[in-house]
């Protein structure tokens, strides 16, 4: 007869979307779609087993991040959580620009929390942003809803707003993958004046739009600040944009990217935009962020 498992943690994470166009490291939403971390105590050598994204691709011990978020916010708050069983139901695509890292490492810091018996803080946006470098996804998903997020000497902050209900964001996710760094590699030290102001302008616009005013949507998240430095890295993804601005709805590049999202009130594409190679999907927006069930 085997050994009962011992109690654990659940931790849901919702996927985010950074950016909305204009927005760049300052703006994030969470969306509907989700990773499941469990975690509990083992007798033995700490282990991670991953089902789902990222199968047979990722580490399996102290190295893969959700572990290694854990640990940091344990010396963060001056805990042992010893060794640990750790297993990933992964749905969020890697490298897609969908946030899977950030909800990887929101799950490890919450469970480290959680294990310590602490309640999440600020603290903890400043840990998931230490190892992003920047918060957006993070506060997404560690928040739920619309995020504006900003730095100041004493570190990282967020403000969540909630979205206007109507809103129906859609994905199109392509195959190909793309990595943050090198895609921020690809953007200038500089941009002229008036594209920053234009930028200031539509990132100001996209908040009202999403909580308020949806009919703005288009208006809001077009961008001059960064998608056009980046378009070597995701063609396919731009054109795509393009085909759907062209027809009226607010499309722009999801975070680092290669996927397109879509702010729609009905949750659909126009049926004459050609999405081959793209898999198409209607997701909600996550209003919780980050939670914790117990296991028995």
């Amino acid at each position: 007869m085997s050994a009962p498992e011992a109690p654990g943690l659940r931790i849901t994470v919702p996927a985010s979307t950074a950016n909305l166009g204009s927005g760049f490291d300052a703006l994030g939403m969470a969306l509907g779609m989700y990773d499941v971390v469990e975690v509990r105590a083992s007798d033995g050598r700490s282990r991670v087993e991953v089902a789902g994204q990222g199968t047979r691709e990722l580490p399996s011990g102290e190295r893969h991040l959700v572990l290694r978020a854990l640990r940091a916010a344990s010396n963060h708050l001056g805990h042992d959580a010893g060794a640990l069983r750790v297993f990933c139901q992964n749905a969020i695509p890697h490298s897609r620009g969908l946030g899977s890292s950030a909800a990887a490492i929101v799950a490890g810091i919450t469970a480290g929390y959680a294990l310590a018996g602490a309640e999440l803080d600020e603290g903890a946006l400043n840990l998931a942003a230490d190892f992003e470098g920047h918060a957006d996804n993070a506060a997404a998903s560690l928040y739920g809803g619309l995020v504006l997020v900003w730095r100041s000497e004493h570190g990282f902050h967020a403000s969540r707003a909630e979205p206007h209900g109507l809103l129906r964001p859609v994905v199109a996710i392509p195959e190909v993958r793309s990595a943050t760094a090198a895609t921020r590699g690809l953007l200038p030290e500089t941009v002229p004046h008036a594209d920053a102001a234009f930028a200031a302008g539509r990132a100001a616009l996209v908040v009202h739009a999403v909580t308020t005013r949806p009919e703005l949507l288009l208006a809001a998240t077009d961008d001059r600040l960064h998608q056009g430095y980046r378009r070597p890295a995701w063609p396919a993804s731009m054109a795509l944009i393009e085909a759907l601005r062209e027809r009226g709805v607010a499309a722009a590049i999801s975070g680092a990217g290669p996927t397109v999202l879509a702010l729609t009130t009905d949750g659909v594409l126009p049926e004459d935009v050609d999405t081959t190679g793209f898999e198409v999907r209607e997701l909600s927006v996550d209003l919780q962020g980050v939670s914790v069930d117990q296991l028995s």
